[in-house]
């Protein structure tokens, strides 16, 4: 899939206030912003138009726009965030990505980020986690499926989201943990296993066969250089502080 487009949000004062899992100290607002401002230039250098969303700082999270809706060619589907702090996030989304997709809407009965959908080509993985639930699960399959997508569901115990724990990266290819290395939902992949300590770096973002990756992890980058496709490396610093990455930060279509 070629991009051409991105939404992004920039980051509220009160980013602090979201929520998080990491326990690695508060980010700050300005150093945040500057993270996401270097990761909007990228978008930019790499020839997609960006539509930046202002600051919503009665929602702290809301600069992770991934998780409000999945976009692909056919349609969107705006979710139902799972984190009851996040539902009221979709409600500025929805009007702006109907400009470029028909869009359906889920249920408040039915919970899904857009964290935990990968979709490579017209196959769909989606995660079951704290976040996704089996009612989000099935009304993003009814969506999908009349467009001719497959949906493999993938239960995640360790980590927030599926994308915290396995990403595309081009040349069919999944960078992934070490815990999810040789799953039988991922067979047929070829694959790069992330080292313990560098599990937050396999959030690393395929677009346009250039892959943009977190600073700072030397072991995953020479395993993504393997890969022959350029890269390009970005301090994530503040954006981990609150269980963020490269993937969460833009809807890309």
């Amino acid at each position: 899939m070629h991009f051409t487009h991105a939404i992004t949000r920039i980051p509220a004062d009160t980013v602090a206030s979201g929520l998080t899992t990491a326990n690695i100290g508060q980010p700050d607002p300005q150093k945040t912003r500057a993270q996401f401002r270097d990761y909007v230039d990228i978008l930019h250098r790499l020839g997609l138009t960006v539509t930046t969303l202002p600051p919503a700082p009665a929602y702290p999270d809301a600069h992770f726009v991934e998780d409000t809706a999945v976009m692909m060619p056919e349609l969107a589907v705006i979710t139902h965030p799972g984190a009851p702090s996040r539902q009221g996030e979709v409600d500025t989304i929805a009007p702006l990505v109907s400009r470029f997709r028909p869009i359906v809407t889920m249920s408040a009965s039915a919970n899904m980020d857009g964290g935990d959908v990968l979709m490579i080509d017209k196959h769909f993985f989606v995660g079951l986690t704290s976040r996704t639930n089996q009612a989000g699960v099935d009304e993003f399959a009814a969506a999908i499926r009349p467009h001719g997508y497959k949906l493999t569901v993938v239960e995640v115990t360790d980590g927030l989201h599926l994308k915290s724990i396995v990403n595309y990266v081009g040349k069919n290819t999944l960078i992934l943990s070490q815990d999810y290395a040789g799953h039988p939902a991922f067979d047929g992949y070829n694959q790069l296993i992330l080292a313990k300590e560098e599990e937050y770096a396999g959030n690393t973002l395929w677009i346009n066969d250039t892959l943009i990756t977190p600073s700072g992890y030397p072991d995953t980058l020479a395993k993504l250089k393997t890969l022959g496709l350029p890269i390009i490396e970005t301090d994530t610093s503040e954006i981990r502080k609150m269980d963020g990455g490269l993937t969460c930060m833009s809807l890309r279509f």
